[in-house]
């Protein structure tokens, strides 16, 4: 019958269980997976990072792609217990809280989870760039929640995808200047679910895109001109 020889065939070897290999994304194993994808979106776009920058957390992907084209550079953070930050602002509030129309370019890697309304998030960020500006966005699909995150007083509210991400910022932005793509496949999920990393996989492994396996989610959005 179907199938029976699909299970005969199965070897769970070392994935027969029910706890991860390592819980802290990939971190302690090498490159965490997902950055695999992020830095990738952020290398093909590295032109658009110019300018006047904002980037969530640290600056490190501004230093890193931006390079000398960029000419002002800000690190946001929620809460003032960041040393690295320069703009401290609550995404929640929506349009206000950042400069309004100030940044060429704004740097959002996995940080819309953390953010409880969307809708208002989105709006400051829209607000705060110059007319032409982009937005460089990553968001997650399949994965964890992060534990640490939540240790440290942020809520992780949201996974996403392809769909949900381009009628979120399709909201916002004219839907010609928005541009969405998932990434992943389930070799590629599972072993993120485990906390593998990229040193683990191969090249061809991690570039299959499998479209019903979205690991991560990267959405590029310009605001009108």
């Amino acid at each position: 019958m179907p199938g029976e020889s699909d299970r005969e065939q199965l070897q769970w070897g070392s994935f027969r269980r029910v706890t991860p290999f390592e819980r802290n994304f990939g971190y302690g194993r090498g490159t965490p997976i997902d950055r695999h994808y992020i830095e990738r979106f952020l290398g093909e776009h590295q032109t658009l990072i110019r300018g006047s920058t904002l980037e969530a957390l640290d600056s490190s992907y501004t230093r890193n792609f931006g390079g000398n084209r960029v000419t002002h550079s800000d690190v946001l953070h929620r809460t003032p217990n960041n040393p690295l930050a320069t703009v401290i602002a609550d995404l929640n509030n929506g349009p206000g809280e950042l400069r309004s129309g100030f940044y060429d370019c704004i740097i959002l890697t996995q940080t819309l989870l953390f953010v409880y309304d969307l809708r208002a998030a989105l709006r400051a960020l829209e607000d705060a760039l110059k007319p032409g500006g982009t937005l460089l966005c990553t968001v997650p699909g399949i994965s964890q929640i992060d534990r640490i995150a939540i240790q440290l007083g942020d809520a992780d509210c949201w996974r996403f995808t392809d769909t949900s991400a381009r009628m979120l910022f399709e909201e916002v932005f004219p839907p010609e200047n928005v541009r969405v793509r998932a990434h992943g496949n389930v070799l590629t999920a599972i072993a993120f679910l485990h906390g593998l990393s990229v040193e683990e996989l191969s090249p061809e492994e991690l570039d299959y895109c499998d479209p019903d396996y979205q690991l991560i989610i990267t959405v590029r959005a310009t605001k009108a001109a």
